[in-house]
């Protein structure tokens, strides 16, 4: 919780820096230093309407005033208008909503006979919302009954919730599959829901933002139908433009929803450092230097805080570098002071849930003073006491990155904070050039619930909860009208004079999955005793968890003896090892038929459907403390499908070697020009860049060409390949204006780098990337619909992982509907997602 008042905790961080500064080779990896200033904060009075029970327990845990910003957003709820609260990090933003919320809940408990008034708090993450519950049953304000729902609830106490809980916390998902689905045994609830909150808002951006706002307007639809008008009240630290982002969201008119932008709360001095790692000794494979990896000098770094007694967090890409980190700052601890190992930790998704939630105790209280953590810890638990945080390898967006600084110096107290660049062409000019991150706002968020892919599945899951009538529609947008024709037409819906009417046996809510997490997670058990270690999600099984994989869960290493994808488990062994394994995969995409092709002199434009395969073929082990390669190992694993559709491009080789892109150079300017059409294809498509992969070769075996191919990450399609085949004219130009117009010397973030490249951004050649697209403008024609919505060219969220295979430049994305998993089942039953 957010304290509103009283001094600092001093600038133990800053001190600790300067620390860190006077080993030896220290002080030169800082390329630069920005200092964001203190600020004073602003109070304002509690508004009367508080309840007093709520006001006195607040009271009691530290919070005697409130910022103005927190009372500006909870006036505003409090009087039936939707808003949106985007402040700082640490700003207070949950009071924002709990004002609101537990006094109508606590105001609904008093009144005789009934449930009383009802509020549901929606989180993207099962952390975060535990996190809340803790907050609000620490209050014990009398006649709130909050409890979580989701799928680490048992069903008995899942039925205590549904049937007697008043201040709900859940997340999209639950919402889906289980809470609207079953909305006649939630009737009690949804007519007494007053207030919705919808916390770290810009999280739900591209096809899961698209999603998650159809799944709020079938809220919203069966809220109302009970007698509920509720208001929604969203809350995020990096949303650029908020109040467009609720509206998308929630689905009101922007002009209806309130955005609370001034951050009024007081905040200690955070010092920002840019960190380049030092050269090593010799030359890399290649015979070019290379320097320390980002995820060592975070466990130096960590290593060295912790001694200093600076409560650190130390994000880091991976799971296994999670391990690594801590297991790295354990041993060097070990050696200055006895006591100290066992206070740092790894905190990464995977973990069982009583896991989670004692590493998060721990956090809270205290006992942690190091933890290395993925970007599970980004979103989730409220640390207060926090005094610097290390950021290993740029996070792949602007938002992200503040997101993760911003989790120190939440109590007010001065901060540190550490962006450490990996040995990448994206990171070392990040660090090289600050006013990439400091002279630039966040990414907007982008999301579009109207995309027939998205919409068609959820008005499925909206007929088979109530049958949907004339009425309804408008909460849908303009395109629920024609995909509704589109699924009576293929045999999903029935149209009565009453409605639409869902007409299958099976579950409605399968046809739509949220995050495309690709089937069952795979369990990780040990073989000799049955003890359940944690799970990693389907589509990451083969890389993670295949047979011979080093595992490491908490400083113990496991290897991996069987994975049974039937079943959905992975037996392990425990077994100390001094290597670790990374799989290698290859990676093919062919062309299953061209649907539409446009000529442009002798350059082709074209659309399809194709068909991605990933296949990881081996894995090497490699020694834990150098890298070092030992060996290779083969597997023998099945590969995985995506059909999808998909834009390409095709020059004549010929030409491109007259306009001076030479053979040679072939391979860097398609590749450029691949990562820059991605990044501009948000301008005439409503999507982000981690919804799409692409691909770019010098001599594609299907078409026999020089070839740049764009596809949607998404089963089916999701539209946006398409759209940029029908806006290809001025999708193109404006990608070729972009690479023109940069003023960076060889390539940057902002035109041909990708933050989710799977091939490290090697080779990149911008300037025949601009020769290239501009050989493909020469005889465009004019697009035949004019240019889509505008948006953003940089997308939020973390990066696609992948690699890219080992003749074509690749930007894998996350392969997550395999052929055998729900998901592939679900297309066949619907033979594809919805297209008009």
């Amino acid at each position: 919780m957010q304290q509103a008042a009283g001094p600092g905790a001093g600038g133990g961080a800053l001190g600790a820096a300067e620390h860190l500064l006077r080993a030896p080779g220290r002080r030169e990896r800082v390329l630069h230093e920005h200092t964001v200033p203190a600020r004073p904060g602003t109070t304002a009075a509690w508004p009367e309407w508080v309840h007093p029970e709520l006001r006195a327990a607040l009271e009691r845990s530290g919070v005697t005033s409130l910022w103005r910003h927190q009372v500006e957003a909870a006036e505003a709820a409090r009087s039936g208008r939707h808003v949106v609260v985007s402040t700082g990090t640490a700003s207070g933003k949950s009071l924002a909503y709990l004002l609101p919320a537990l006094t109508a809940v606590a105001e609904g408990a008093a009144e005789p006979g009934g449930r009383g008034a009802t509020s549901l708090y929606l989180s993207p993450t099962k952390a975060l919302a535990a996190d809340q519950l803790q907050v609000v049953r620490s209050l014990a304000v009398p006649g709130v009954r909050a409890a979580t729902y989701d799928g680490d609830v048992p069903g008995e106490e899942r039925r205590w919730v549904r049937d007697h809980a008043n201040h709900v916390l859940t997340n999209p998902d639950m919402l889906h599959r289980s809470l609207l689905p079953g909305h006649a045994r939630w009737h009690r609830f949804l007519r007494a829901l007053r207030v919705v909150v919808v916390d770290e808002c810009h999280h739900y951006r591209g096809l899961f933002g698209s999603h998650v706002a159809d799944v709020l307007r079938r809220l919203r639809r069966l809220a109302r139908a009970a007698g509920a008008d509720p208001v929604f009240v969203l809350a995020s630290a990096t949303a650029a433009a908020p109040a467009l982002t609720a509206s998308r969201l929630v689905g009101v008119p922007v002009e209806e929803v309130v955005a609370v932008t001034e951050d009024t709360a007081r905040r200690g001095a955070t010092r920002f450092w840019m960190w380049e790692p030092p050269l090593l000794p010799g030359t890399g494979e290649n015979g070019a230097p290379t320097r320390r990896s980002a995820a060592s000098e975070a466990a130096d770094l960590l290593t060295d805080l912790v001694v200093g007694g600076v409560r650190t967090v130390a994000f880091v890409r991976s799971r296994r570098s999670a391990e690594a980190v801590a297991l790295s700052a354990r041993r060097a601890l070990a050696e200055v002071d006895g006591s100290l190992p066992g206070r740092v930790a790894a905190y990464r998704s995977g973990f069982l849930p009583e896991e989670r939630r004692e590493l998060e105790r721990r956090l809270r209280d205290g006992d942690l003073l190091g933890v290395a953590s993925t970007s599970a810890l980004e979103l989730g638990v409220d640390v207060s006491g926090l005094d610097a945080v290390v950021v290993a390898g740029w996070p792949g967006t602007r938002s992200a990155l503040w997101q993760r600084a911003g989790r120190a110096g939440r109590s007010g107290q001065d901060a540190l904070a550490v962006l450490v660049a990996e040995d990448d062409p994206l990171d070392t000019y990040v660090v090289h050039h600050p006013e990439v991150v400091l002279g630039a706002p966040v990414e907007s968020t982008v999301l579009d619930p109207g995309n027939p892919y998205v919409l068609g599945p959820h008005l499925c899951a909206a007929a088979a909860e109530k049958p949907l009538t004339a009425e309804d529609l408008p909460l849908f947008g303009p395109s629920a009208e024609p995909v509704l024709r589109h699924l009576v037409a293929g045999g999903l819906l029935r149209r009565r004079p009453g409605g639409w009417f869902w007409t299958r046996r099976e579950r409605a809510t399968d046809l739509a999955d949220l995050r495309g997490t690709g089937g069952e997670p795979v369990r990780l058990v040990e073989a000799a005793t049955g003890r359940v270690l944690g799970s990693v999600d389907a589509a990451s099984a083969h890389h993670a968890v295949h047979p011979g994989a080093v595992y490491v869960h908490q400083g113990e290493t496991h290897v991996v003896e069987v994975l049974d994808e039937e079943g959905s488990v992975a037996l392990v062994r425990r077994e100390d090892v001094e290597h670790s394994t990374s799989a290698r995969t290859t990676t093919d995409v062919r062309i299953l038929s061209e649907d539409r092709r446009r000529t442009w002199g002798p350059v082709a434009v074209c659309t399809g459907a194709v068909e991605v395969t990933t296949q990881v073929t081996s894995y090497l082990r490699r020694r834990a403390t150098t890298g070092e390669v030992l060996g290779e190992e083969p597997l023998d694993l099945p590969a995985r499908t995506l059909r999808t559709v998909a834009v390409w491009w095709t020059v004549p080789a010929e030409l491109l070697e007259e306009a001076g892109v030479h053979a040679a150079d072939l391979p860097g300017a398609a590749h450029a020009a691949e990562h820059a059409a991605i990044g501009l294809l948000p301008l005439v498509a409503t999507c982000d860049r981690w919804d799409v992969g692409g691909v770019s070769t010098a001599l594609h075996p299907d078409t026999g060409l020089p070839t740049v191919v764009v596809h949607d990450a998404a089963a089916g399609g999701a539209g946006f390949a398409e759209r940029g085949f029908t806006a290809a004219a001025t999708w193109l130009r404006a990608t070729a204006d972009l690479v023109a117009e940069c003023e960076c010397p060889a390539g940057c973030p902002s035109c041909v780098q990708s933050p989710k490249c799977g091939n490290g951004n090697d080779p990149l050649d911008k300037a025949g990337a601009l020769r290239l697209l501009r050989l493909v403008l020469e005889s465009a024609d004019d697009d035949d619909a004019g240019r889509g919505p505008a948006a953003s060219p940089h997308a939020e969220g973390p990066p696609s992982a992948g690699a890219d295979g080992s003749v074509d430049v690749r930007d894998e994305v996350d392969l997550r509907d395999a052929p055998g998993t729900a998901a592939d089942a679900r297309l066949r039953r619907a033979d594809t997602a919805p297209r008009v």
